[in-house]
């Protein structure tokens, strides 16, 4: 722990659990020296999703200069370093694996500790880089790859209330915005296309709003919305295209933030956490302000840099972990399927 005569504790943080290869440096709790954010969304955008084997590849010659980057940015050289976080899972195997190596041979180098990180752990920690959370909060992780509800009832504990049964959220926007021919990534172009359309003219269906359960399914919503454009024999026009995004990201939203409500009536909490890459959508961080606001409880929305994959909250979350004396070894490992309440 930082005394009075000495800093607060700096540490390194590597990400690469799937597209993107980041690093970071944090001192202390909130003070960001560094964060530096390598994309490969051109490499895969001919493919209309994330390639394992090329996300592999582009990390691998990425990883060096990217932690160089970081490091010459933060004014840090490795002697100033106090530990290295990295991410462990979840995520693809093999990009996880990059950034696992190069982690474990660097702190092994230098004599540091190695602090294993979890990807949705991360994400949560974004909201500590910005501000102090009231304890308990309910966390809604929404990404490309998951989309779930926590309840965490103190720092570094989850108990998990929800998740997706198939689909993800930003999975589900990216395989409609390919339906569409919209490109790759989807989630930015149909953000920005609905705001030109009407949210209400597609009825598209809210899948399990009426169960009482706190899971999702999208995988439904993505059929209808196949069986919608299929309706339109001579293709949508500019209009249908932008009212069909409208109603689409409505759906979604109107889900996502149902759950939400019926965790925070459940749990009592009075702090709501949206967090991950679609946290960056436009209309789920409106209509997210509106639903806190009705309800008197706080909302925490990290910028949205800080929503997609960074090594920013890998950085908050590592150095939690570090504080309360957590060290990896060398064997540590991949968890391609780890989850946040096994921690």
């Amino acid at each position: 722990m930082p005394t009075a005569d000495r800093q607060p504790p700096t540490i390194l943080a590597i990400e690469t659990s799937c597209d993107e290869t980041a690093a970071a440096v944090l001192r202390g709790e909130q003070e960001l020296l560094s964060d530096v954010v390598a994309s490969q969304a051109e490499l895969h955008a001919e493919y209309g999703g994330v390639v394992p084997e090329i996300a592999c590849r582009a990390h691998a010659e990425a990883v060096v200069p990217v932690v160089r980057q970081a490091l010459r940015q933060a004014g840090v050289g490795l002697e100033g370093l106090d530990a290295v976080a990295v991410t462990r899972g979840p995520g693809l195997v093999g990009a996880l694996l990059v950034g696992l190596s190069f982690a474990k041979a660097l702190a092994w180098a230098r004599g540091l500790p190695l602090v294993g990180v979890n990807h949705l752990e991360a994400h949560l920690a974004a909201a500590f880089l910005e501000h102090d959370l009231e304890f308990p909060f309910v966390g809604l992780v929404v990404s490309g790859g998951h989309t779930a509800l926590y309840q965490s009832p103190r720092r570094g504990t989850y108990r998990l209330l929800g998740q997706t049964l198939d689909d993800a959220a930003g999975e589900a926007f990216d395989k409609v915005a390919k339906l569409l021919g919209l490109g790759y990534p989807g989630g930015v172009v149909v953000d920005r296309l609905a705001r030109q359309g009407d949210p209400e003219r597609f009825a598209f269906p809210r899948p399990m709003m009426g169960s009482g359960r706190l899971d999702f399914s999208f995988s439904g919503l993505k059929t209808a919305v196949r069986t919608h454009r299929e309706r339109f024999l001579k293709g949508l026009t500019e209009q249908d295209l932008w009212d069909t995004c409208a109603s689409f990201q409505e759906a979604v939203v109107d889900t996502l933030l149902a759950k939400a409500r019926t965790a925070l009536e459940r749990t009592g909490a009075a702090c709501l956490v949206v967090c991950g890459g679609v946290a960056c959508n436009s209309r789920l961080r409106e209509r997210a302000a509106e639903l806190a606001d009705r309800l008197g409880v706080r909302l925490v929305l990290p910028r949205p840099r800080l929503c997609t994959d960074n090594a920013a909250m890998v950085a908050a979350a590592g150095l939690h972990r570090f504080l309360q004396g957590h060290r990896s070894g060398p064997d540590l490992d991949a968890v391609p399927t780890w989850h946040l309440e096994d921690l």
